[in-house]
């Protein structure tokens, strides 16, 4: 059955899923490489108070790809619309992966609307940076890609992901998630085959790359560009979460959220965890989540 959609001024239609609860509200934003299915266990499990939206961004899932995304601040946008269309006020954001560059956008440009954010395995402040290869296919630090069309003729990262999923290579998608992100546990079989079948319905790889390596909200360069110093109009209350193992977003990352959003900001490491808490512990996650929104 088809998601519920929401037309937007830009001529996407943005789908979403909605887990009825009570009169607090949660908007999750996943990442990338996935969609709003991939929340599942934690639409389940998270409080019944929550009443809990999770949006399919342009692109991926039930969403529509018309018009190419250029920045980070493309989703963000879309994102305000889909709150704006469905009336949330006061709610909880919870960003992951590249969710978490999006929710921060949304905060920066939107103050008001969100009460508290929770950026779970989020990229950084200061972006995620996209490096060139050399001649055997390993990074190549010295040279960071500058423009989308370079990122999407890297021939070590976004080529082979591309062919991935142009040639419907499930076992060859599951093998790059279970070296990158489900490193410690995997999925149930008939899960994770939805995500896979999930993982297939994007279709704006080197869009993402590009967003990401050319984010930068902090008040610092980050080898590609001056930040906007957007960071420090963050001034709600938020959670920093990432997995004590986790080999797609690293430490080094996450200290530049907490140096550049500041006091109001607290990190807390997931114990025995990598890039997807929701396989690896879905209950430390969960609690920690629940335990911020109360206010403990």
């Amino acid at each position: 059955m088809s998601l519920p959609q929401i037309q937007l001024s830009n001529g996407e239609s943005i789908a979403y899923r909605v887990r009825p609860g009570g009169d607090e509200t949660i908007v999750l934003v996943h990442g990338n490489m996935t969609s709003s299915k991939h929340w599942d266990i934690l639409l389940e499990s998270l409080d019944k108070r929550f009443t809990i939206y999770a949006i399919d961004l342009r692109g991926f899932g039930e969403s529509t790809y018309h018009n190419r995304v250029q920045g980070i601040k493309d989703f963000a946008d879309d994102v305000s619309e889909v709150v704006n269309a469905l009336d949330l006020q006061n709610f909880y954001l919870i960003g992951w992966s590249t969710g978490g560059a999006i929710s921060m956008k949304y905060v920066v440009d939107h103050p008001g609307r969100c009460k508290k954010l929770v950026l779970l395995a989020s990229a950084s402040t200061r972006g995620y940076p996209f490096y060139g290869s050399k001649e055997d296919g390993t990074l190549d630090m010295a040279s960071r890609l500058k423009t989308v069309e370079e990122i999407e003729e890297n021939p070590s990262k976004t080529l082979v992901i591309q062919g991935l999923y142009d040639s419907r290579n499930k076992e060859g998608l599951k093998a790059v998630w279970n070296a990158a992100i489900y490193s410690h546990k995997q999925p149930v079989e008939s899960a994770y085959d939805d995500y896979v079948d999930d993982m297939l319905t994007q279709r704006n790889l080197a869009d993402v790359y590009h967003a990401l390596n050319t984010f930068n909200i902090s008040g610092n360069h980050n080898g590609l560009n001056e930040g906007t110093d957007e960071a420090k109009e963050i001034t709600i209350p938020v959670l920093i979460l990432r997995g004590d193992r986790d080999y797609v977003v690293s430490e080094e990352m996450t200290q530049e959220i907490v140096a550049d959003l500041g006091d109001n900001a607290t990190y807390i490491p997931l114990i025995n965890s990598g890039h997807s808490p929701l396989i690896d512990d879905l209950e430390q996650l969960t609690n920690k989540i629940e335990a911020f929104f109360k206010g403990e």
